[in-house]
């Protein structure tokens, strides 16, 4: 027996659809609490919840944790450039990137030094599991909203006893892997990116902004010097509903 079209969750849900579109709450205007609306339309707020989760979804409304329920904004996909070149201005990527884009550029990030390698990390660092890393969890925000997370791992065999083994701390903080190698006499030479489609986390939605399930691109990329040897790597998040990921590549004459 398929789904009944008419449950009363998903009638409330036509209801308020109908009443964005009609403009009856315009962008970014507050919805009366779920349990007035659920008076008005006399229902449990059990099933006014489930019909504002649909219209969440749909990118109609948007939930504010401890504030309520606005009538969302209309959400601009912007295009986020990856290329060789975003590692050649002297300045964190990130900030260089949203500066292009007219934007302000912070981020929150958290280090954990002598943290052990995960299985997976020391492949990709070409490291032993278990061996010291500094761990450090970046949250990227642009004109204050959040735009992308990220992990990135360094092992300590190359940053311990030197001036950057923090990366938010001492005289390169927020410069960037490659300037803060370099201070070392670590030259990168090439990065390695993965981009895979995923779905949002518990958490990964809470820090962006976005719900549970939402898809987002999820890069792992890895930092690799003049020798081939990895010296940084990092899983990086991006909602896939706000940001299309580009790649350019330079093309060589013959």
């Amino acid at each position: 027996m398929g789904h009944d079209a008419h449950a009363p969750y998903q009638v409330v849900a036509a209801d308020i659809r109908r009443r964005l579109e009609a403009g009856e709450w315009s962008a970014g205007a507050k919805l009366p609490s779920r349990a007035q609306l659920a008076r008005d339309y006399g229902v449990g707020t059990n099933v006014l919840q489930k019909a504002q989760e649909r219209l969440i979804a749909e990118g109609l409304l948007e939930g504010r944790a401890g504030s309520g329920t606005y009538a969302a904004q209309p959400r601009e996909r912007r295009r986020m450039i990856r290329s060789r070149h975003r590692e050649r201005r002297g300045t964190s990527p990130f900030r260089a990137d949203m500066s292009d884009l007219g934007r302000a550029a912070s981020w929150e990030a958290n280090s954990q030094a002598r943290t052990p390698a995960p299985e997976g990390i020391g492949h990709r660092l070409g490291i032993n599991p278990g061996d010291a890393c500094v761990r450090t969890d970046y949250e990227f925000l642009a004109d204050g909203h959040p735009v992308q997370l990220a992990t990135s791992w360094e092992p300590m065999s190359i940053t311990a006893d030197t001036p950057i083994l923090l990366p938010e701390m001492g005289p390169l903080a927020g410069q960037g892997v490659v300037e803060r190698m370099r201070s070392i006499g670590i030259h990168i030479k090439s990065a390695l990116e993965i981009p895979r489609p995923g779905r949002a986390t518990p958490e990964q939605a809470n820090l962006l902004g976005i719900n549970t399930g939402d898809q987002v691109m999820l890069i792992e990329r890895t930092y690799y010097d003049d020798s081939g040897r990895p010296v940084e790597t990092a899983d990086i998040v991006v909602p896939a509903d706000r940001w299309e990921i580009a790649y350019e590549f330079s093309v060589e004459a013959p």
